[in-house]
């Protein structure tokens, strides 16, 4: 457990630290970027569409993690558009919440 803990916080941290640059280089004008690439059919769309497929499960998960409560669902949609940014610490939070019990940590409360 410790490994992935250790993996989720470089992870999160390389993360930010890309995104802060990206940030600085081009602004917060994600989203008309991520569509048209999409749009245009090329790899670069093909991975925002597969990248998009993944933040619809996180999104799911999460929700379900939290029996698709009204908390769970506000989770989703941060998940949604929070991304690794989001799951990295949240992951880290519940393996912590969980005392490193995988199936806790992954299926919730009752459910493992």
């Amino acid at each position: 457990m410790r490994g992935l803990r250790v993996l989720l916080v470089v992870a999160w941290l390389a993360l930010a630290g890309y995104t802060g640059m990206v940030v600085a280089r081009h602004g917060m004008d994600l989203l008309p970027i991520f569509l048209s690439d999409i749009a245009r059919g090329g790899w670069p769309g093909q991975f925002n569409a597969d990248f998009l497929c993944f933040l619809t499960l996180s999104a799911l998960w999460t929700a379900w993690r939290n029996r698709f409560s009204p908390g769970g669902m506000a989770l989703g949609v941060v998940a949604f558009f929070g991304g690794a940014g989001f799951l990295l610490p949240y992951l880290l939070f519940l393996s912590v919440q969980a005392r490193g019990d995988v199936a806790a940590m992954l299926t919730g409360r009752g459910r493992a």
